[in-house]
């Protein structure tokens, strides 16, 4: 069964067991804004501080979330 199936079947379901069929996939993933990091608070800050000492100075250029978000896309086709 592909997604699509599996949608058009969902999407047959009333609204209270569509929304528990969502919650039970939506607990099934893991936290995509956690990060596994072995940097610590004070690294981080030193690192942030960093960067934003290469920008003022000019040594790298910051671009804007859009700009980010086009490069990451491009990348992954």
């Amino acid at each position: 069964m592909n997604i699509d199936q599996i949608a058009s079947e969902a999407l047959q379901l009333d609204p209270k067991d569509r929304a528990l069929l969502a919650e039970t996939i939506w607990e099934s993933l893991e936290d995509p804004y956690v990060v596994a990091s072995d940097v610590s608070d004070e690294e981080a800050v030193k690192l942030a501080i960093q960067r934003n000492n290469e920008i003022e100075s000019g040594k790298a250029t910051p671009i804007t979330h859009k700009e980010l978000m086009d490069r990451l896309r491009r990348d992954e086709s």
